[in-house]
């Protein structure tokens, strides 16, 4: 038997990204067990572990345990020899944590108390912890978490007054793992309250994967009236599907003790969206499955029945169905309605990596009918729009969706730290029809503007061959929305520009088929060579003109055409703020009118 050696070792005081109250007398002992085991009490009465960790390390796995029984299982990137931030863990007394990183018996990493590596004497402890708000590209009114991953929005609902917001968080790393429910409330959409963890991981299924949450307003399920009922997807070696109740208005869960109440042999098998069907009096679960969507119903929100599948032969099958959504919306200046049934897939976006398209057409409780099959429908076509669904229950029978803002190729090194991405603007989904076909729109909704606060204005500009320049006040500050109305040339094309002091740009040029965002000269774009590219956007309209809604925050560009008739959503990481427009043409002059650029009020 090899008998472990113990480190008792003290805290080192300075922090990366992190204020805190260490003291130096505050330690921990760790038992070295050789070929990289390790365990760690923490002797301190501290409320806060502070974990270093490094992006590049392989994933260590940390089990705490406590009076001989585990508690929580988690994969870290345990710093090694640079630290790039800390993240927190809220240890209990008496927690112990069972360390066991990645070995190789060749490699001078090898762990024991005579060759340690960086986490080993960069642990700290704290009561409290301030986060560096001031990162670069932190967004200033897209919601982003206060640290660590956030892909997938989910679980959304409206109940007196608030908007609650979860999301797919990562605590203990700025990259995708140790999935939970992050949760932020607003009673406005812009103005985000951040709030603790809703559902964390277990021992038994796993990680909480994507979801959805509904008001049980006749209480149905038996957990009292106008309990929240989330549904998610528990994730270890296979997915399958669960709920949670809360009879606090959300802000704590418990766990079904008759979960999975849907199961399946199906390798993808997630994200369930549960929606209550009128014309049926039944709920129904929409389920992606592999590259199709599975609707199931219920009358007890327990007990789930299969009905259908659809998918086959319809839409883009480039990657896996992921994230659906189902609503009943009216097509404007119309008495119709049509069902939408939302598909976001990743890869095969119209841009490359992941992206959200639709259907349009019936559904009567059972199956879905798509009123289009030959064609493929995307929601956004920039490159940056992900995972989109809406809020259950939410006021005025409103559609009001938001996404996650980035893409899988690139999402796990975009060029931030102590957090890693955000959401889109939350935005108003509605219906509308063009040439015998229907399409969704997506507009920013209406809360955001009694933000808006005009900067300045330009009635009419016009434009040709040279460049035509308009500064963007410096009180604007990076954030801030442009209006405008675009008229093309004759057998040409318009291009308007986004420019700072450094000469980075993005360049959206309109043809008047079609209206493009080119983000290759945008900044930073070299941390992966899926970032520079062009992304384009049918215009649906026949009269050589656009109206613009530009919206500008930090690292996003998000452009909304004719009200939202199309949308290009992008990140982009400048090196200095955009601070003019340059609007030309290919030749023949052209006009730009009602130009009016707004600062963000906060």
């Amino acid at each position: 038997m090899r008998t472990p050696k113990t480190i008792i070792a003290t805290t080192i005081i300075a922090a990366l990204h992190l204020s805190t109250n260490v003291s130096a007398e505050q330690a921990y002992s760790l038992s070295c067990l050789g070929e990289g085991h390790s365990i760690l009490v923490p002797q301190t009465t501290a409320k806060y572990l502070l974990i270093p960790i490094q992006e590049t390390s392989n994933e260590s796995r940390v089990v705490v345990f406590n009076n001989n029984e585990a508690r929580q299982s988690l994969n870290l990137r345990l710093a090694k020899d640079k630290i790039d931030y800390y993240v927190p863990f809220a240890y209990k007394d008496g927690d112990k944590l069972y360390i066991h990183e990645p070995f190789n018996r060749d490699a001078a990493y090898l762990h024991t108390s005579d060759n340690d590596v960086a986490w080993k004497s960069a642990i700290k402890f704290s009561d409290t912890f301030n986060i560096d708000s001031n990162e670069k590209y932190r967004p200033r009114f897209h919601f982003a978490p206060l640290t660590g991953w956030m892909n997938d929005p989910n679980g959304m609902f409206y109940k007196d007054g608030v908007y609650h917001l979860y999301y797919q968080h990562n605590q203990y790393g700025a990259v995708w793992g140790n999935l939970s429910w992050g949760h932020a409330t607003s009673t406005d959409l812009v103005h985000w309250q951040h709030q603790p963890e809703a559902i964390v991981p277990d021992m038994a299924l796993g990680m909480i994967f994507s979801g959805s949450s509904v008001v049980d307003k006749d209480n149905v399920a038996g957990f009292g009236k106008d309990a929240i009922i989330a549904f998610y997807t528990a994730a270890a070696e296979r997915q399958m599907q669960c709920m949670a109740y809360s009879t606090d208005g959300g802000m704590t869960f418990t766990k079904y003790e008759g979960n999975p109440i849907a199961t399946s042999g199906k390798t993808d098998f997630r994200d369930p969206k549960v929606i209550w069907h009128e014309p049926t009096n039944k709920w129904i679960m929409i389920l992606a499955g592999g590259q199709e969507m599975e609707f199931w119903s219920s009358s007890n929100l327990k007990e789930w029945k299969y009905e259908s599948s659809f998918g086959e032969g319809q839409g883009c099958h480039g990657g896996v169905w992921e994230c659906p959504d189902l609503m009943l919306m009216p097509v404007e200046g119309t008495t119709e309605a049509k069902w939408v049934l939302i598909c976001n897939i990743n890869p095969g976006g119209p841009a490359g990596g992941s992206a959200t398209q639709y259907f349009v057409g019936d559904f009567d409780g059972k199956k879905f009918v798509n009123l289009a099959p030959e064609k493929t429908k995307w929601m956004d076509y920039g490159k940056d729009h992900y995972a989109a669904v809406t809020w259950n229950n939410a006021p005025e029978g409103r559609h009001i969706g938001i996404a996650w803002m980035s893409n899988w190729q690139y999402a796990n090194i975009t060029p931030t730290k102590m957090f890693r991405s955000s959401n889109s603007l939350p935005r108003e989904w509605s219906l509308f029809e063009y040439d015998g076909d229907y399409y969704v729109k997506s507009a920013p909704v209406r809360e955001f503007e009694q933000h808006l606060v005009k900067a300045s204005s330009k009635s009419k500009i016009s434009a040709s061959k040279k460049p035509v320049s308009v500064n963007i006040p410096q009180s604007a500050d990076g954030i801030y929305t442009i209006d405008c109305k675009l008229q093309k040339p004759d057998n040409g094309m318009i291009t308007m520009s986004l420019v700072n002091a450094g000469g980075e740009r993005v360049d959206m040029t309109y043809d008047g088929s079609s209206f493009s965002v080119d983000r290759s000269k945008s900044g930073l774009t070299d941390f992966s060579t899926d970032f520079p590219v062009k992304t384009t956007a049918p215009v649906y309209s026949k009269n050589n003109s656009v109206e613009l809604r530009i919206v500008v925050d930090k690292a996003s560009v998000e452009v909304f055409g004719d009200n939202g008739r199309f949308v290009l959503t992008n990140l982009v990481y400048p090196g200095k703020p955009y601070s003019k427009i340059e609007f030309a043409t290919d030749g023949k002059k052209a006009k730009v009118t009602d130009l009016n650029i707004y600062k963000i009020s906060l």
